[in-house]
């Protein structure tokens, strides 16, 4: 799935996703008062570490959050019902994606010198029960890389345009219908 991520002149920034089922869907993030866009370190936090059941991985396969609009193409018959069965299913993933972007977008907003591992392994310790799954060099490498993207992002113009992908793979599974 390709995502452009859009400076607006207030400051904030809109993410424009074009979905493989030929749906364009926004994301506006409400992110004015920080110098990296919340969603930008959602996209590359959950990308690098692999989190299919977070935010993009759920909006590539057909979730749509109450700040999302389509802008083009046709939703499937059962786009509602699909949304919900996927954000009911990816409930636990979403969380890990909020505190796991939180912390890496903390690190990098704040210029921290050395890459949260230990603050990414506590946060995970307050919503999950299971051993944290990543080494500190997956989170170093996550970090430096959403670090690297945002120096893209800080060159930018004020209507400047970021070009992102998220890969097919990393596409959220959907739940079956229940009957």
């Amino acid at each position: 799935m390709r995502i452009v991520f859009t400076r607006v002149p207030r400051g904030e920034c809109i993410a424009r996703l074009y979905r493989r089922d030929g749906v364009v869907v926004e994301l506006p993030s409400f992110s004015r008062r920080w110098r990296v866009p919340h969603d930008l370190a959602h996209l590359v936090t959950e990308r690098e570490l692999l989190l299919a059941t977070g935010v993009f991985g759920s909006l590539a396969a057909g979730a749509m959050f109450s700040n999302v609009r389509v802008v083009s193409g046709k939703p499937r018959h059962d786009a509602a019902a699909r949304s919900k069965r996927i954000l009911t299913a990816n409930r636990r993933g979403l969380t890990v994606a909020e505190v796991l972007a939180g912390v890496l977008h903390h690190a990098v907003e704040q210029r921290l010198p050395v890459p949260p591992y230990e603050k990414a392994r506590e946060d995970w310790g307050v919503v999950e029960y299971r051993p944290f799954p990543w080494t500190p060099e997956d989170i170093a490498r996550a970090t430096d890389t959403l670090r690297d993207t945002v120096r893209l992002w800080e060159a930018l113009d004020d209507t400047g345009t970021l070009d992102e992908f998220w890969p097919d793979v990393l596409t959220s599974p959907v739940p079956a219908e229940t009957r």
